[in-house]
């Protein structure tokens, strides 16, 4: 039998039938022996296989491998154990749409039917919706993955496919990830007569916290790698079989996987969802996820190379374990980044959204990369006119007290010892003197006060914070400054969302949460609004207070034309320049005047105790002749 097998295997390894076909030289690709206890059927081999020679070495098969079955390669690759076939041999190559072609039906009728003869399997296991129809061609696909099916008298389980493109069957039938697969596994370690590891398997089940998700915790693992080497290392995650799940899909042996109190306090707090991350790091990280995808790196091993490039930054590492994760799951990145709390802009996961919807994920990460840039080019714009001006401030404010506490005193003793009367500026310098020498202390604290309440009541109350952003839009200069900067943002925000696809709507509702200023929110409500009643959104804009004729004239241009996102962009670059004109003018401006300000104040103090001291000597001048 084994002699007519080795026969029938050189015969099927070397036909070429299908290569005119496929327009390549096909390789028929099969592994196992006639011993084999389980026959592995699936509906032909994928592009890596293909160039690899070996099945099931592409993320479907990982998932199959470590995430369904958990077992490792030496025991999947044992030929005594699994007997992997197709019902197609060969990759069949792709039409002239992209996608796979439907394996040839004479692979199955030349070769498959007679190599089944050969094996001698307990268990067969029947992968994918067209494989099963060949076995099964009157039953529905769904009824007999979840339940048992035979052929010949031996016991057949059909799966679905593994691949990450299946992701709504499997959100659709959830049992069978909470069900079906344990009951998949028990057979597969019963008929390979590996109870050890079953009975594993069912006690790590049974332990609390091992599959039911809870507070994320640190978990430390002790693996051995794909090179054979023992390795430690930490992963967050919400249960130990989380943790499992994903050193298995790495192709790693798991040794050990642990939770303490000590390892808590070691690697300290484990929150998958932490602060939100700065604009500085989100550049840092959308530069370097664009750059490995453009070297041909997959999004799953670029988080991976990032997770251990934030080797030393827990909180990074942590998010990129999480994300990592999430995508091992078969979940999209955006829905990856959503699960990360508020660590990551609203309007970056719908852009990242509208990007796997329309297949350009590459130039998304590059336009949001530049637009973060741009957001924090003018952030520093804003802090850099500012720095100046604050240091003189708060220099003149450290040297008015030092005189006025210090200084001012000695001269008050001198002109009450000599009964000099003073009055006006010098009074009030002296007033001023002995009120912060006895209450210093009270007035630091009351203005401390002061500030706190004022912050608090601006940030929790929203018709406070509406006022003030009011008072401040109808100053001179200060006006200008933030009109030209919430126009710039809303307009090349707005631009950014209408390229990629987002819908109008959401985009609106985008836009009202990436602004704290609460008058731009009420524009962005109105817009909403006006679109649901089928009006225009420049309707929104019209004769408002807040936005300049030139942007609304500019956006109704755009409307008109149907290039919205095109005119939008000129806004916001037009709006980018005048804001940063004015910035640089008031910082070239105010640098003197604050000079002027400091020389004003800390002058006026000096020459208001000298007066005194010039007519007290006039006097006794006057008296001594």
């Amino acid at each position: 039998m084994n002699n007519e097998y080795e026969e029938f295997k050189k015969r099927l390894e070397s036909c070429k039938i299908c290569q005119e076909k496929f327009g390549f030289i096909p390789h028929p690709i099969i592994t196992g022996n006639v011993n084999a206890k389980i026959v592995q059927i699936s509906q032909a081999p994928s592009k890596t296989v293909h160039e690899k020679l070996k099945p099931f070495t592409d993320q479907s098969g990982n998932r199959l491998k470590y995430e369904w079955y958990k077992i490792n390669d030496e025991k999947f690759y044992n030929p005594n154990n699994f007997y992997i076939t197709s019902i197609a041999h060969c990759y069949p190559g792709k039409d002239k749409n992209g996608v796979d072609r439907v394996p040839p039906k004479i692979c199955y009728n030349k070769w498959v039917k007679n190599e089944l003869k050969y094996i001698n399997n307990e268990l067969y296991i029947i992968i994918g919706a067209k494989a099963a129809s060949i076995f099964f061609p009157r039953e529905s696909f769904n009824e007999l993955i979840f339940k048992d099916n035979y052929i010949s008298d031996k016991l057949a389980i059909v799966l679905p496919h593994p691949s990450p493109l299946n992701i709504k069957w499997f959100k659709d039938h959830p049992e069978f990830m909470n069900t079906r697969i344990y009951e998949v596994r028990s057979k597969i370690r019963e008929v390979l007569k590996l109870e050890e590891e079953r009975r594993k398997l069912q006690l790590e089940l049974q332990q609390p916290g091992a599959t039911t998700p809870g507070k994320p915790k640190v978990y430390r693992y002790k693996i051995k790698n794909t090179d054979g080497k023992i390795e430690y290392g930490t992963f967050t995650a919400l249960s130990k079989m989380d943790v499992n799940s994903f050193l298995l899909n790495e192709g790693v042996e798991v040794y050990k996987i642990e939770n303490n109190q000590f390892i808590d306090f070691i690697y300290g707090d484990s929150s998958l969802v932490g602060s939100k991350w700065s604009t500085k790091d989100l550049i840092f990280w959308l530069t370097q996820l664009s750059t490995y995808i453009k070297a041909g790196i997959t999004l799953n091993d670029a988080i991976k190379i990032l997770i251990n490039q934030y080797g030393k930054q827990k909180d990074k590492k942590v998010t990129m374990q999480a994300i990592a994760y999430e995508l091992t799951m078969g979940n999209s990145f955006s829905q990856a980044l959503e699960k990360q709390g508020s660590k990551f802009p609203p309007l970056l996961i719908n852009m990242l959204k509208a990007a796997e919807a329309t297949g350009d994920l590459e130039s998304t990460l590059d336009d949001m990369s530049n637009y973060y840039s741009e957001m924090e080019t003018t952030r520093k714009q804003m802090i850099s006119a500012m720095t100046y001006p604050t240091i003189v401030i708060i220099f003149a404010i450290v040297v008015v007290c030092f005189i006025i506490l210090y200084v001012v005193p000695q001269f008050e003793d001198i002109y009450s010892s000599n009964g000099v009367t003073v009055t006006g500026l010098t009074a009030l310098v002296l007033a001023a003197s002995r009120f912060l020498k006895s209450d210093a202390w009270m007035l630091l604290l009351a203005i401390i006060v002061i500030i706190i309440i004022f912050f608090m009541a601006y940030k929790k109350i929203k018709a406070f914070r509406r006022q003030v952003q009011v008072v401040l839009m109808h100053i001179p200069v200060v006006k200008n400054i933030i009109i030209y900067n919430e126009i710039a943002i809303f307009t090349k925000t707005f631009a950014s969302l209408l390229k990629n696809n987002v819908y109008i709507t959401q985009s609106v509702e985008i836009l009202s949460k990436i602004t704290n200023n609460e008058i731009y929110k009420e524009i962005m409500y109105n817009t909403i609004n006006n679109i649901v009643v089928g009006d225009k959104i420049s309707k929104a804009f019209k004769n408002h207070w807040a936005v300049p004729d030139v942007a609304y004239n500019m956006i109704v241009t755009g409307e008109s034309t149907g290039e919205l996102a095109e005119m939008m962009d000129r806004v916001s670059h037009y709006y980018q320049e005048q804001h940063a004109s004015m910035v640089n003018n008031i910082k070239s401006f105010i640098e003197p005047l604050t000079i002027v300000f400091l020389a004003v104040v800390v002058g006026g103090i000096i020459i208001s105790i000298l007066v005194p001291m010039f007519e007290m000597y006039n006097q006794v001048s006057g008296g001594g002749m």
